[in-house]
């Protein structure tokens, strides 16, 4: 039988640790030949309405350790502008509905496994790279966070944090003032930790040891000139980010990694956050970014890669003052095979995910 499992399914069973973990193995796996993936790829169509465009994305990647998993997102892209600020917006076939499927098969015999929601998923993996981070780069003392951001992101953010650092106090901000409060009082709540709710952004930055945007603006959230000495800097793609004086301030750039060129043709490796291919380029497209090169290293300079860390090849943060800033690469095909095949066997075990016939994805005329 193959698996459908659903977001609340997957609540019940991952947890961060597992996250974390099975990131970290795909991640090794990579560096030592393995695992492999390739970076995400868009394609992108306007649509009737010339201020949207359809976005397809997918990301796949898999191991020797028994999974293949592709991730495949059906989106309606546009922004908007909200409390003067520029936010990204995407839905499938109305606001507030949202299509993202994984698929995970077997490498031993091809079988498909599983068809995964990716919400709940695709949180986690974000936040566990965002922990990641933290566990190599962050100060060993690091107990204050600085926040931008009071949703899903950040939440699963909090959890991330707390698995690797004993955080004590959370400094957060966000444009709404009803959502940045309930989540601060979540947050004080289910880890008995001091919360600041601010009420402006600039407040989160004192004393923050680690500072995160994770926001869904569409342009550069983070004051890299408030950023204070010593802290680790986190920020999701497409989630704001730093600005250029952020970039500028960082001593130290752990990257995890990059995605491997296709075997025969090296040239065509890159470092690219994604790849993307447009019906009408020649018109704007939404939701992704204002340049049309997608981000790639950032830092070459000073770069030290997850692997190299790892084998004791490099080493990350060398003093408590510098600043240190962490992010995945263009790794993203190598998460999803890794966490849903572990989502895949805790269903499983727990006897979770309804049962379809695997017989009706097969056929008996050869492709």
């Amino acid at each position: 039988m193959t698996l459908l499992i659903n977001n609340d399914e997957v609540r019940r069973i991952l947890t961060m640790e597992m996250t974390i973990e099975a990131l970290e193995e795909s991640y090794k796996n990579l560096a030592i030949g393995e695992a492999t993936c390739r970076p995400r790829i868009d394609i992108r169509i306007p649509t009737s309405d010339p201020t949207k465009n359809y976005q397809f994305g997918s990301m796949e990647g898999g191991s020797t350790k028994g999974y293949f998993a592709v991730r495949m997102k059906s989106d309606i892209i546009y922004e908007t502008t909200y409390n003067g600020t520029v936010t990204g917006e995407k839905y499938c076939m109305q606001p507030g509905l949202f299509c993202g499927l994984i698929f995970l098969t077997s490498i031993e015999n091809g079988e498909p496994l599983a068809f995964i929601n990716d919400g709940v998923l695709q949180h986690m993996r974000v936040a566990g790279d965002g922990g990641i981070g933290v566990k190599y780069m962050a100060r060993k003392d690091a107990k204050v966070v600085g926040m931008l951001g009071s949703g899903g992101m950040a939440r699963e953010h909090m959890a991330s944090f707390l698995a690797v650092r004993n955080i004590e106090r959370l400094q957060v901000y966000s444009p709404t003032k009803a959502n940045r409060e309930a989540f601060g009082r979540e947050m004080a709540a289910k880890y008995n930790i001091e919360v600041q709710v601010c009420d402006r952004p600039e407040h989160i930055y004192k004393g923050a040891d680690i500072v995160a945007a994770l926001t869904d603006s569409a342009v550069p959230v983070l004051d890299g000139t408030l950023i204070e000495k010593g802290a680790h800097v986190v920020y999701i793609a497409g989630g704001g980010g730093g600005d250029a004086a952020t970039l500028e301030r960082v001593d130290v750039y752990l990257r995890f990694g990059d995605a491997p060129g296709p075997v025969g043709y090296p040239e065509l490796a890159t470092d690219a956050e994604y790849l993307a291919w447009e019906v009408r380029p020649d018109l704007p497209k939404f939701g992704v970014g204002r340049d049309k090169r997608a981000h790639g290293v950032a830092l070459p300079d000073k770069r030290v890669t997850l692997a190299d860390i790892i084998s004791g090849a490099a080493v990350g943060r060398t003093s408590d003052e510098q600043i240190t800033w962490s992010e995945r690469g263009n790794l993203q095909g190598a998460q999803f095979y890794a966490v849903a095949g572990k989502v895949y066997e805790l269903a499983k075990k727990a006897g979770l995910g309804y049962e379809i016939p695997t017989r009706l994805f097969l056929q008996d005329i050869r492709d």
